[in-house]
């Protein structure tokens, strides 16, 4: 525990944004160099650990090292020390734990099977270092067979942990649109097309999406967070733009999701005259959890199952496009922790850590070809 909460409070101090971990993966690196370990530079800031034990399969585990655009409001004598950024999202959690898993393997004196493949990995919350790291060709270099991954969650009471099999955590992607009118005076409004009402109408629109134009039975969110537009209170605004997410768990209900959005776009422009530009690429795919990685990992642990997945996002599921995989939640939440992901005052009781590396030695311990 002593290493745990040195490891958390330092690396919470230094907190970087995605593909900026310099810092970070400097400290990583030598903390794991300290163990006796070679770590390989990954991308342009993380790294990865590959333990070979000669059996020419891997199972990996990953933590992501980045940061939030956050100013930390905790009031704690290790807050970051970069302005304007902050831990906010538990990610020095999730490097301490595998730092722990890190050293407790270097102490082991129990066999293990399988080859494994710690990652270090940068830029989870944007733009998504996992797709990189697949695209890099990692997991195929190290014929890895399977991958887990954990994210402190303030939702769930402290120390339980709980995930589900098949979808938990959702594809998304960002919605962004702009509405091109013609501006004019308030007092004239049939010389102008006025941008700003034809948004509302848009958004408006996009809602009757999911109320009428799928599947009640599969769950989609569509959410407008930010609007702009117009320049003055007294004219017909020209130009209004809007931006959002959308969220669902397939990429064919997605892909139903977006053409919706086009189809109406299209009728708007022909019925007020105006332009319209927008986009929503998938951002990150769904995370899929393995149901026999879930089975066993049960039947080894106290893991528990969710009653139902949530439409938060995660770039783990890069990983489980390419291998089979198993992301898990650890609970946070106590009476003095109770703040949410991404806000100023997140924080937690760095003993949840030592959990993570308990369970992460039970799954390496009893790991079989089989899972």
């Amino acid at each position: 525990m002593d290493d745990l909460k040195r490891w958390r409070r330092d690396l919470h101090q230094i907190p970087e944004l995605g593909l900026e971990e310099t810092q970070t993966t400097a400290y990583l690196k030598a903390e794991l160099e300290k163990m006796g370990y070679q770590p390989q530079p990954l991308l342009e800031t993380g790294l990865y650990v590959f333990i070979d034990h000669g059996y020419g399969k891997s199972v990996a585990f990953r933590t992501d090292i980045d940061g939030l655009p956050v100013n930390e409001e905790t009031g704690v004598d290790f807050a970051s020390t970069h302005k304007g950024i902050m831990h906010a999202c538990g990610h020095d959690g999730h490097m301490t734990a595998l730092l722990g898993f890190a050293k407790a393997l270097k102490e082991n004196k129990e066999p293990i099977l399988y080859d494994i493949l710690l990652i270090f990995q940068p830029a989870e919350e944007s733009p998504g270092g996992a797709r990189i790291v697949c695209e890099k060709g990692l997991l195929k270099q190290f014929n890895v067979e399977s991958i887990f991954g954990i994210h402190l969650m303030p939702l769930l009471d402290e120390g339980v942990i709980a995930s589900k099999p098949g979808g938990l955590m959702a594809e998304c992607g960002e919605l962004d649109v702009k509405v091109i009118g013609r501006g004019a005076h308030a007092g004239l409004p049939h010389e102008g097309v006025d941008s700003l009402l034809i948004a509302c109408s848009l958004i408006n629109e996009y809602q009757h999406i999911l109320t009428r134009m799928k599947t009640p039975f599969h769950p989609a969110i569509m959410n407008i967070g930010e609007i702009h537009g117009g320049t003055a209170r007294n004219s017909v605004a020209k130009e209004t733009e809007f931006h959002g997410t959308v969220r669902c768990y397939s990429d064919e209900m997605f892909a139903h999701l977006t053409d919706s959005i086009g189809r109406i776009n299209k009728g708007f422009e022909e019925a007020y005259g105006c332009q319209i530009e927008w986009s929503c690429p998938p951002f990150y795919p769904a995370v899929i959890n393995d149901k026999k990685l879930f089975n066993y990992v049960s039947s080894i642990t106290s893991l528990k199952e969710l009653d139902e997945p949530l439409m938060l996002a995660e770039d783990f599921s890069f990983y489980q496009k390419e291998v089979k995989g198993l992301f898990i939640f650890v609970g946070t939440k106590t009476k003095e922790f109770q703040s949410g992901l991404h806000t100023g005052t997140f924080n937690f009781n760095e003993s949840v850590l030592q959990s993570v590396v308990d369970m992460y030695m039970k799954i390496i311990l009893n790991y079989q070809e089989e899972q």
